[in-house]
């Protein structure tokens, strides 16, 4: 082979390994945005399965505990597997998150307890919250600066093609269960069958969610390793990764669960509540930045980094964290609700699918969302962009928590609306944090300042079920107040640095 076939041949495995890495991002973003589409969905059929007899504040109060759960083990999981991806390459560490989630969802299907589904919940989202930190450093780091933008649209868009893929499985089961039935009869015992399609068929929903286990076949024979990452391992910078550093995550994690457990419905101190929170978020804060902070020292301590730029690396780390804080608040807190709220709006008007089809539709909006954000952002730049998706979510969810009171064409036309907006960010994240950070920590520094936002949005999302109660059960109410978090966005935003047409961090 001469010179001339061998750039050829070297051109097209390099073509061919930036398209299979896009692929395996994708496809691992689409099955985690269906883990995480589920049980707000499947929650409250589950639920009362398993509390038989329980009251509906009980039922919503562990509901808002398990969702508490998930965001505290995907901030935990941002960390931990963000960590992996920078000590042990991008690839393997994205095969091992995505075989945690998808097993663990597999696992909630057998569950018999309530607690159960919140433990294995909180595995489950180790992996989903490792999944996108890691997903998003290798595609960044394997294409073109001038391809980030549509790029960055895809990565938002296909986490809520796979939320979107939850309902239309609901609904599909639902139109041919006895189908269905008959064809699992085949294969199982009757009593088996009749526990699967229960409670609309929740137990058959979680277990499909251990398929995407499938794809690390793929991912491990066909995606090959960023070359970036493979530079900073041969230049010895991933060995100033410490494994014991994560020894602090998990102090973190058990920081922000105790946070969680004060808020939870078996706790009612409000003194108790109030010594805890500060504490435990301070905690989560400390225990997820830990790792970053101690390769930067020991990076430092190399003579490979200078100290001004230490500096402004932790401040970008805390500027990405509250960023994400007030987008995921903002979803979390609000937008989450609607699918329940839908069911009570729907009462007076018998609608079989209500919440499957509130579901499908913020989906809907959220892929047409986050794609416009991405181009967006490289027109009007990153900075504008956030602060007006901001308004705008403020805006959309104020109309359709006080502009709607039926289940109507109007309402799915608001939650589509609603969904767009607030979902915007997650096209807009893949694109500005990557800028932010060097290869060497840009996995675990952007998994942690994604995901310490799970953390702040864990918190929000049992202060809306506080909020309910303090309005009577009232989903607008709660909502309403909560999409207030936005206008902190709108401020803070121009305290953080214009990454648009700067050459990315190398």
């Amino acid at each position: 082979m001469d010179h001339a076939q061998l750039n050829a041949a070297t051109h097209h495995a390099t073509a061919r390994g930036r398209w299979m890495a896009l692929v395996a991002a994708l496809l691992g973003w689409m099955f985690d945005g269906f883990e995480i589409g589920m049980f707000p969905l499947v929650g409250r059929p589950a639920l009362g399965e398993l509390l038989a007899g329980a009251s509906k504040a009980d039922i919503d109060g562990w509901f808002g505990v398990i969702m508490a759960v998930f965001l505290i083990g995907a901030a935990t999981g941002g960390v931990v597997f963000g960590w992996l991806g920078d000590r042990i390459g991008r690839v393997r560490a994205m095969s091992l998150s995505i075989i945690t989630y998808a097993l663990f969802t597999g696992a909630c299907g057998l569950a018999t307890e309530a607690w159960h589904i919140a433990v294995l919940r909180f595995i489950a989202s180790l992996g989903m919250g490792g999944e996108w930190s890691l997903g998003v450093a290798l595609v960044n780091e394997m294409w073109s600066e001038r391809s980030r933008g549509w790029i960055a649209g895809l990565i938002g868009a296909a986490s809520n093609v796979g939320i979107g893929l939850v309902p239309v499985v609901s609904i599909m089961l639902g139109t041919l269960i006895t189908s269905v039935r008959g064809g699992l009869g085949e294969v199982l015992p009757a009593p088996w069958v009749e526990s699967l399609l229960a409670n609309q068929a929740w137990r058959f929903l979680m277990i499909a969610g251990a398929l995407p286990a499938l794809l690390v076949f793929f991912i491990r024979a066909c995606v090959p390793e960023s070359h970036r990452w493979e530079e900073e391992k041969r230049s010895g910078r991933t060995t100033h990764w410490a494994g014991r550093d994560l020894l602090a995550t998990l102090a973190g994690a058990v920081g922000a669960a105790a946070v969680i457990a004060v808020w939870s419905p078996a706790v009612d101190s409000r003194l108790l509540r109030a010594v805890v929170t500060p504490l435990g978020i301070l905690a989560a804060f400390r225990g997820f930045l830990h790792p970053v902070l101690m390769y930067l020292s020991r990076a430092m301590a190399a003579g490979e980094i200078r100290a001004s730029e230490v500096a402004t690396l932790k401040r970008r780390l805390l500027q990405g964290a509250m960023l994400a804080g007030v987008a995921l608040l903002g979803t979390w807190g609000s937008l989450q609700w609607a699918p329940s709220w839908a069911i009570e709006l729907s009462r007076d008007t018998p609608q079989k699918f209500a919440k499957e089809y509130t579901q499908l539709a913020s989906a809907i909006g959220a892929v047409i969302g986050t794609i416009a954000a991405a181009f967006l952002a490289g027109r009007l730049g990153r900075r504008l962009t956030y602060a007006l998706l901001c308004l705008g979510s403020v805006a959309s969810l104020l109309w359709l928590y006080q502009g709607h009171t039926a289940f109507t064409s109007g309402f799915l036309a608001a939650v589509c609306l609603a969904g767009g907006v607030t979902a915007a960010f997650y096209g807009w994240f893949p694109l500005y944090l990557p800028e932010l950070f060097p290869t060497a920590i840009r996995a675990t520094s952007q998994g942690f300042a994604y995901n310490f936002g799970r953390v702040l949005a864990a918190i929000g999302t049992l202060q809306t079920a506080q909020l309910m109660g303090l309005f009577g059960g009232s989903f607008p109410a709660a909502g309403s107040i909560l999409s207030a978090i936005y206008l902190l966005g709108v401020v803070f935003i121009w305290f953080c640095p214009e990454t648009t047409g700067l050459e990315e961090r190398k």
